[in-house]
């Protein structure tokens, strides 16, 4: 299947205001792109990328006296299959972990272990390791937190999220990879498009999407703890310990959003740009 994706962002500021963005998507879909992908800023300004600790496409740039706007607009393939389940997946022991997974049973700062680590043994210590432990958080992150745009907050942890049940993909994610290490599962956020694709269109704005990592068997598997039900569409951004890693803008001064759009659309073969 072809996916059409973008998006057009703007921000503003009274001064020139450097700026870190993960808006490319992940290299590791880079040989699916159909078309080009450039971020197209609006004044032309300079735009430089580097490749971060996670594998991520960071881009840096200045926002001008008066505002940017960036931009993008690609069309990439996917193989249009839900995400991948392997129930036999095992729960590996600590000491058998490779030395680059033990980062993710660690605290980050959303997600904090040390407070949810009793919650997270009295709700699943008694469940079977591996895949079946994990579906049970995912099941339990999903009924506990009421989504809803209006509850977003940056700044929100995964404690916060514990205890206020409510907030938006992000901290369903934020939550549900907590509790997993809590358990001493690795669990990594991930965070991209994620269009209605294969369910009922939502009314409401599209935006970007978070979901999460577990280290199963030996391989990383996606779990959607806002939604917990396997999708078809995922095209990733960027992941790392938490949100601070895969933030899609990183400021460093005052800035405010004056326009987000996002839009994520299957399209038919004869509509590649």
């Amino acid at each position: 299947m072809l996916i059409r994706a973008g998006y057009n962002i703007r921000l503003e500021s009274d001064v020139a205001t450097p700026m870190l963005a993960a808006l490319s998507i992940h290299p590791s879909r880079n040989k699916d792109l159909r078309t080009p992908h450039r971020i197209v800023t609006t004044p032309e300004v300079p735009i430089y990328d580097y490749i971060d600790q996670f594998g991520n496409i960071c881009s840096r740039v200045t926002i001008p006296s008066g505002g940017l706007t960036l931009a993008c607009d690609f069309t990439i393939e996917d193989d249009g299959q839900p995400d991948p389940a392997a129930p036999d997946a095992i729960q590996h022991a600590i000491e058998d972990l490779p030395d680059d997974i033990l980062v993710y049973l660690l605290a980050s700062r959303y997600c904090e272990t040390d407070r949810l680590a009793e919650t997270a043994w009295s709700l699943f210590g008694a469940t079977q390791p591996g895949w079946v432990r994990v579906q049970a958080i995912v099941a339990f992150v999903h009924d506990h937190i009421e989504f809803g745009y209006h509850h977003a907050r940056s700044s929100r942890t995964a404690w916060e999220g514990y205890q206020e049940q409510i907030g938006v993909c992000r901290d369903f994610a934020h939550l549900a990879i907590t509790l997993c290490r809590c358990m001493n599962i690795p669990a990594r956020y991930c965070t991209g498009y994620l269009g209605d694709i294969g369910v009922p269109a939502v009314d409401a704005p599209m935006d970007f999407s978070a979901w999460f990592d577990v280290y199963l068997g030996g391989e990383w598997y996606t779990f959607d703890a806002r939604h917990n039900a396997p999708r078809i569409g995922r095209i990733l951004m960027a992941r790392g310990r938490d949100a601070t890693d895969a933030a899609l803008t990183t400021t460093f001064g005052p800035t405010s959003l004056a326009n987000f759009e996002v839009h994520t659309d299957e399209v038919a073969g004869d509509n590649l740009r």
